[in-house]
């Protein structure tokens, strides 16, 4: 070993060097390649007796657990940590690299906004509406809408509350309403009749140019207004233009195509993805995953409060099984170092948390897809570490398709159509197709038979009897 200090000095200086270099070859511009030195500074000075060739998996993970404790640390912040030692450890040429899953700790930093579905209900703000005003139907803006008529939409709200709707159809129920108020001049809904729903549907279709389901969505809205909250029973819509209903086939991936999207993505993203396939489960219902929900003994996964508030059954599939036990043990890991650092809580739907007061901290109330750092609930204040955000798994999902040179459209959605698909070209009925999704009606079933009749209506091609 030379101990010669400007020695030392010089192969310090180097291996900064060569470390700024890495960082703007990965696409890391200025100012925030200066970040990504100093988070990484911060990093070594962690451990000033061990080398970075000295550490492990364990050291890091350790290291942004208890980074992701800080919860007044931004998102972008928390990115920069992750990237700064990752780069850190590629310098050093460590063979364990892979075995730290970094996608899931950058997708970790993404926190679940207060008008997120699965904690909006609890948060005592007004009535729900899009963060951004993205009205262009009149001069009038959402602001504005909203203080004007702030008392009505609290009555809609309330309404809706009162017959356990879901928050998304809350959201979406006030927005059309807002469009609607914003359409006719910001006036009271209470001084117009169905001839003025009836121009803005049609504005809608004709002049907006929206899908048929769009405007569904805003006439559905509207009768929700005026029949359930206005009391008017006798409103008749009437006739108006429709906007044209095309008939779309869900994108199925064949069995290969699956498993080369599914070799693509990694560490917790491949875990997922593998659940929504060998399942059917819709994206929210597999990031709401919690521990209680997953059954070994019979094979299962119990899906609650999934669309229309029912629960289901949905099959626990064997090769993800061993997976799925490595993940539960580092959560129970990762709660264990919570609760001993006097966090551990989780949201609970409903009035559980009153109802049950110690249940937040309970490891059958966790997570299984937990995020890798704490929030703070913007009510209570208390930190908490909610599940990890939708858009990590959906953004995973498009890069292994493109990484899979698959051509079609692919989402996180499309795996739960290939399972449909999948299962009854094995053969099953369709029945138990549709208890397997939770549709409501076995039409909408009905249409993944499209796939089970080879080419156009299993109608074989004149060009192949040619000789």
């Amino acid at each position: 070993m030379d101990n010669n200090p400007s020695t030392y000095k010089e192969k310090v200086r180097s291996f900064w060097r060569r470390y700024v270099q890495k960082v703007e070859k990965s696409g890391i511009k200025p100012p925030f390649d200066r970040w990504i030195v100093r988070r990484a500074e911060q990093y070594i000075a962690a451990f000033p007796d061990r080398k970075l060739a000295e550490q492990c998996p364990a050291d890091v993970e350790r290291y942004l657990t208890e980074v992701g404790q800080r919860t007044e640390m931004k998102d972008w912040q928390f990115r920069q940590i992750v990237d700064a030692i990752r780069i850190l450890f590629e310098l050093a040429g460590v063979e364990w690299l892979e075995q730290v899953d970094w996608e899931q700790w950058r997708a970790s930093a993404r926190r679940l906004e207060p008008s997120h579905p699965t904690v909006a209900r609890d948060y005592e703000a007004g009535p729900a509406s899009p963060d951004v005003d993205s009205s262009d139907d009149s001069n009038h803006s959402f602001a504005e809408i909203r203080k004007t008529h702030s008392a009505l939409l609290d009555r809609v709200v309330k309404t809706i509350r009162v017959r356990g709707m879901t928050i998304r159809t809350e959201q979406t129920y006030v927005h059309w309403m807002m469009r609607y108020i914003a359409f006719s001049g910001n006036r009271d809904p209470t001084d117009l009749d169905a001839s003025h729903i009836g121009r803005f549907l049609e504005y809608l279709a004709v002049d907006r140019r929206v899908a048929a389901s769009t405007q569904n969505l805003a006439l559905n809205a509207l009768v929700f207004l005026y029949r359930e909250v206005l009391g008017r029973e006798d409103l008749d819509v009437g006739g108006f233009a429709r906007a044209k209903r095309p008939r779309r086939l869900p994108t199925v991936l064949t069995h290969a195509e699956v498993t080369a999207l599914l070799d693509q993505l990694e560490g917790v993203h491949q875990l997922m993805g593998s659940l929504l396939y060998g399942t059917g489960m819709r994206l929210m219902e597999c990031v709401r995953l919690r521990v209680q929900d997953v059954d070994f003994g019979y094979g299962q996964i119990l899906i609650r409060n999934a669309k229309g508030g029912k629960d289901r059954v949905a099959p626990l599939p064997e090769r993800a099984q061993d997976e799925l036990r490595d993940q539960l043990a580092r959560v129970k890991v990762l709660h264990d170092n919570d609760l001993a650092e006097g966090y551990g809580e989780v949201y609970l739907p409903d009035a559980l948390a009153r109802k049950y007061p110690n249940a937040a901290k309970d490891w059958q109330w966790q997570y299984v897809f937990p995020s890798g750092r704490l929030s703070q609930d913007p009510r209570s204040g208390s930190a908490r570490r909610h599940h990890l955000h939708e858009s990590a798994l959906q953004k995973a999902v498009n890069r292994a398709a493109q990484a899979a040179g698959i051509t079609k459209r692919v989402g996180p959605h499309t795996l739960r159509h290939s399972f449909a698909t999948h299962v009854l070209q094995a053969g099953y009925d369709i029945r138990t197709v549709q208890e397997l999704l939770g549709h409501a009606d076995v039409s909408t079933t009905m249409i993944y038979t499209h796939v089970l009749n080879r080419g156009g209506k299993g109608v074989r091609s004149p060009l192949d009897a040619l000789v």
